[in-house]
């Protein structure tokens, strides 16, 4: 009973045994270097290489792809990379920590072959501005290739060039600022030239210089689609009949100016144009509509036809100027030619004359009354043009009150209003009716009705007729010039009785012009008849006109 009992305390005993050696060698197995695995870890995150190390870091790092550890497994005894490709330094704090490593102090520097980029003992010392390594993943290791950072060196060499080329664009950018500043101060001394050029000819301020800078400034040197609209919206514009000429506003404003005369709405110039073209333009001041009144107005006007009228041909409208383009008559105007200097070298306006004159302009009128309903408002000698022949008149400025409101200046047409205008500041047909008579009176007294004084008491024109008719000195109211020629006397009253139904004070007793176009239509037929007369009953042709005693 002794023996079974020894064997199975032996069987136990050596179930035991086993049991704890198993336990041992488990024990042995699960054995780590936690400090040396922590180095390894921070060494290879810490150290760039080419090649991808298959560390599990789930697993025991005595496992690790050349890592030996030693036989209880607690320290890390041998470490061998072969051409894994570290790249830079060996970080402190991470190989330096594996305490049991002393094998790779016994190795020469033929054993790190293929870590072309590795430095420090017993390699060659390292560069101190070799570039500081980028660490690998915590997690995966890698031992591919890794992009390089700048050194220091070049980092400066590149800043360096960055501000080189910036300074030289900055100088560069300066001189083209330089270049255009003098290109544009030539334009301005050339265009400051030329207009005062132009001034010199005209013998003022021309009418092209403002008018030529609000062109060019709507355009400007930027060529933009914009500044092109906004030349386009400021071009001159052609109406009527004006469409046959061929110049543009550029060719109006290089043209030779010359003044004509200072009216009550603007001033007139001739202008010659570069291809010889002669226009009369005309710049309106105190305009005080729209733009778009302005348009409407102006077309409207430029519809208007009549051989006694002279047609509006263009216009131009832009903020600091309005222009407008007549065609030119080269004779003159009634005023000038009538109140001209009457020296000896001097050929008097004769009767005739006078009579196709008048007629001339009172057919344009009427036209205006009945056919185009439109109000002159500026009947006066200065705007009765004159054709070579000085058979045929047109009379110019028609229509063109509505553009300057009601606020005539005191001046206006002086001589020549009705009386009632100086209240209501709007003309009539009427008034047109009253400034015709007044323009009648003109052709037959020889005398200017704006003129400072007629008599002592400085009345106008129609009340001096009427004083000197009623004091029964009719041949006194007449033209000294026209007394020279014989056989007139009566056609001169019947005018004379005309023109002063035509000034009547109250408006509607004063006749329609197409009355008045009638009644000097009778008295130039009359005058006809009286010249074929006596030419039958002279002998030797017409003798010269006798000179008449004042």
């Amino acid at each position: 009973m002794a023996l079974p009992v020894r064997l199975l305390v032996l069987v136990l005993l050596v179930v035991v045994i086993g049991e704890t050696g198993k336990l041992s060698t488990l024990r042995l197995l699960r054995a780590e270097p936690t400090q040396d695995r922590t180095a390894l870890l921070a060494f290879i995150n810490a150290t760039p290489h080419e090649r991808r190390l298959r560390w599990d870091v789930n697993s025991s790092a005595c496992e690790w792809v050349g890592v030996t550890c030693n036989t209880n497994r607690t320290a890390v005894v041998f470490l061998r990379l072969p051409g894994v490709g570290l790249v830079g330094t060996i970080p402190s704090g991470t190989l330096g920590n594996l305490s049991a490593l002393r094998i790779l102090e016994h190795f020469p520097a033929s054993s790190f072959v293929g870590n072309l980029d590795l430095c420090g003992g017993p390699l060659p010392p390292c560069n101190p501005f070799f570039p500081t390594p980028a660490p690998s993943p915590a997690a995966n290791p890698v031992n591919g290739p890794s992009k390089k950072k700048l050194s220091k060196a070049a980092k400066i060499a590149i800043a360096v060039a960055a501000g080189v080329v910036l300074l030289l664009i900055l100088l560069l950018l300066l001189v083209f600022l330089a270049y255009r500043r003098r290109r544009q101060r030539a334009r301005d001394k050339t265009a400051k030239g030329t207009a005062a050029a132009t001034a010199a000819r005209s013998g003022e301020t021309g009418m092209t210089s403002s008018s030529k800078d609000d062109l060019s400034g709507g355009v400007g040197g930027s060529g933009t689609a914009s500044a092109v609209a906004a030349a386009e919206r400021n071009r001159l514009v052609f109406v009527g009949k004006g469409g046959g000429y061929s110049f543009d506003l550029e060719d109006l404003l290089r043209a030779s100016a010359e003044v004509l005369g200072k009216g009550s709405v603007g001033t007139s110039y001739k202008a010659v144009l570069e291809e010889g073209t002669t226009v009369v333009v005309k710049r309106l001041k105190d305009v005080a509509v729209s733009k778009r009144e302005f348009e409407v107005h102006i077309e409207s006007l430029g519809k208007v036809e009549h051989d006694n009228l002279l047609p509006l041909r263009a216009y131009y409208y832009s903020k600091d100027e309005k222009l407008l383009v007549f065609d030119y008559l080269p004779a003159g105007s009634l005023s000038s030619l009538l109140h001209g200097s009457r020296g000896s070298g001097r050929t008097p306006l004769d009767w005739d004359s006078r009579m196709r004159i008048a007629l001339a302009a009172g057919r344009g009128l009427s036209h205006l009354h009945t056919a185009a309903q439109v109000v002159h408002g500026n009947v006066k000698a200065s705007n009765v043009l004159l054709r070579t022949d000085l058979d045929s008149a047109a009379l110019s400025d028609f229509g063109l009150h509505p553009l300057f409101g009601t606020a005539a200046p005191p001046n206006r047409v002086a001589g020549y209003r009705a009386p009632e205008v100086l209240e209501t500041r709007r003309p009539t047909f009427k008034s047109d009716v009253y400034s015709f008579g007044v323009l009648l009176l003109e052709l037959l007294t020889g005398k200017a009705p704006n003129q400072a004084s007629l008599g002592e008491d400085g009345i106008d024109l129609p009340r001096w007729v009427q004083s000197v008719v009623r004091e029964e000195w009719t041949a006194e109211v007449f033209d000294v010039e026209l007394m020279r020629y014989p056989n007139i006397e009566e056609e001169m009253v019947q005018l004379l009785q005309v023109a002063m139904a035509c000034v009547a004070i109250v408006p509607d007793t004063r006749p329609d012009l197409p009355d008045v176009v009638r009644m000097m239509e009778e008295i130039v037929s009359r005058t006809e008849s009286n010249e074929e007369g006596r030419r039958v009953v002279g002998s030797g042709g017409p003798s010269p006109p006798p000179t008449a005693t004042p």
